[in-house]
């Protein structure tokens, strides 16, 4: 007799043996138990999630003679007939390579006889979303009123290509992905079954692998079983079976770009290709890697969201604490957008090894990510030196690498810096606030916020009490004179200038205000080659009204 494939030989048999669907399973067993079966399902989900077996189970609950709490009993002719693939009242169909009007047309006109024996003809339409248009639209009357002993079971992966005149004539279901614990206990039984000797750490790394996937993740066991037949299947032969990389090496690799070590980097990628591994899967794998360092660095609780052993859970918060959230980010966005070019690529370790590259140079990434991190290890530099002395090339320079020449100057750190508390804002304050004004709205926290500054402009307030901030938006004046608003630019100005100023919103009609040149007294008198004299207008207005008639 031919060897079976695991996935095959252990595909569910009744509803209380799928895996992970329990929602729709029991569903299904009380729609059995009480006799209310719908005529037209649609199962959507991703792969190896358990469409085609509950489709294929429900075939035969619903023509089971006698059925055992809402499941098949596989045991009755019916049963029996449905598991061999000899009965004719299951048609599953494979709408990828039958996609026309005609497959369509023979449904319909094979609808109208009933069932030889049993009670329901079921029509199993598998990646129901490749019909054709035409095909669709010959298909909408026989789905919505087909005879009572008709049942559809439609499955697709991509619910979003159905036209919506058949989704709303169907019973819609949802497959979850399975969990890696609920996939690692179920390969767990086909294992000691099967004899397979194989550890828990294999399985669960088998279980990751397959991403959800119950059927991906039972061919992979039984890739590694063939592969380590009668011999005991480690953690290391899995990865090596696999093609995948160990998490050793990915702790390597991040320390090597934390430290720009170039060379330490490349080298660990040429280990990879010396080694045969898949690259899209290390990769992947890479990203993941990252995934869990973000996770370390954002939650207490690794339970449930990080599955590796305590020895690597050490090792993953120790390089997680190396790394601001920002970089980790950083990270997580370039290695997606590798993952996605690697699909494509045929210069797979080219693009992985300058990848890397713009990982370990932050000044190659122009985007607010890179430049936050270049943030990040500047402020690591500085409170690194301690009472040291801190060389403003060296924080630009990769591992290893030296300066020539004539060396850089030194600059010592202050223990303390003193803040200015401004009586009254000085001349020289107020211009260079009002010439980084964009740079000053740019680091406003809140999105909204930063808009609603980026279309203001502002201005030394001329009673010299600080600065005014003007916008000619009704709903910009409303957040930007807001005292939180207020508070936080001030607070943003504090920060990068080391300077207290007061700031006040006033809503414009106009740009007259953008056009005001200001000057110091002494400029003016530099200027006008006469007496100036300055007069408070307020004053001025509440003088004796006779000295405006003289």
């Amino acid at each position: 007799m031919s060897y079976t494939a695991l996935y095959r030989k252990w595909r569910s048999r009744t509803f209380d043996e799928v895996k992970g669907q329990e929602p729709i399973t029991e569903s299904f067993k009380n729609q059995i138990k009480t006799g209310r079966i719908g005529h037209a399902y649609l199962f959507c989900g991703t792969r190896g999630t358990g469409k085609t077996s509950v489709a294929k189970i429900l075939a035969r609950a619903v023509n089971c003679e006698h059925p055992v709490d809402g499941n098949p009993c596989n045991a009755c002719p019916s049963c029996r007939a449905i598991l061999s693939e000899s009965s004719m009242n299951v048609i599953e169909m494979d709408a990828a390579s039958n996609n026309g009007v005609d497959d369509i047309r023979q449904i319909r006109d094979q609808v109208a006889y009933p069932p030889v024996d049993g009670k329901y003809k079921v029509y199993i339409i598998d990646e129901v979303h490749m019909l054709s248009t035409s095909a669709f639209n010959a298909f909408l009357k026989t789905l919505e009123e087909p005879p009572e002993y008709v049942i559809f079971v439609l499955a697709t992966t991509e619910p979003n290509k159905i036209p919506i005149t058949i989704l709303s004539r169907c019973q819609r279901y949802d497959f979850k992905r399975i969990s890696t614990e609920v996939i690692a206990g179920r390969l767990r039984e086909i294992s000691d079954a099967e004899q397979i000797d194989i550890t828990d750490d294999a399985l669960h790394y088998i279980a990751r692998v397959g991403d959800g996937s119950m059927r991906d993740a039972v061919s992979l066991l039984d890739q590694c079983s063939a592969f380590q037949f009668d011999k005991r299947i480690t953690y290391e032969d899995a990865l090596n079976i696999l093609g995948a990389v160990d998490i050793r090496i990915f702790s390597e690799l991040v320390r090597a770009l934390r430290g720009r070590d170039i060379h330490k980097t490349m080298e660990l990628v040429a280990e990879m290709v010396e080694q045969g591994r898949e690259l899209s899967q290390f990769a992947a794998d890479f990203l993941y890697y990252v995934r869990n360092m973000l996770m370390a660095k954002t939650v207490d609780d690794l339970h449930g969201l990080v599955d590796m052993s305590r020895e690597n859970l050490t090792r993953l918060r120790e390089d997680a604490g190396s790394f601001s959230i920002d970089e980790l980010l950083r990270y997580i966005r370039m290695l997606s957008e590798l993952c996605n070019q690697l699909r494509y690529s045929m210069q797979k370790r080219v693009l992985i090894e300058t990848t890397l590259m713009k990982l370990a140079y932050t000044e190659t990434d122009v985007t607010p990510e890179g430049v936050n991190a270049r943030i990040d290890a500047l402020e690591r530099k500085l409170q690194g030196i301690g009472s040291g002395a801190f060389s403003m090339g060296a924080a630009m320079q990769p591992a290893g690498a030296t300066t020539s020449g004539a060396s850089l100057p030194q600059i010592k750190p202050q223990p303390s810096e003193e803040r200015v508390k401004l009586p009254k804002a000085q001349f020289e304050d107020l211009m260079l606030l009002k010439k980084n004004w964009k740079n000053i709205a740019s680091a406003m926290p809140d999105g909204l916020l930063r808009t609603a500054f980026s279309n203001s402009w502002v201005n030394p307030d001329r009673a010299g009490n600080g600065m005014i901030i003007y916008t000619k938006s009704h709903s910009g004046y409303d957040m930007i004179s807001s005292e939180a608003a207020l508070r936080e630019v001030q607070s943003v100005v504090s920060e990068k200038y080391k300077k207290d100023i007061e700031f006040h919103a006033v809503f414009a009609d106009n740009d007259a205000s953008r056009n005001t040149i200001y000057v110091q007294d002494e400029e003016l008198a530099e200027k006008i080659h006469f007496e100036v004299e300055t007069v408070d207008m307020e004053e001025h207005a509440l003088a004796d009204p006779e000295d405006e008639t003289q």
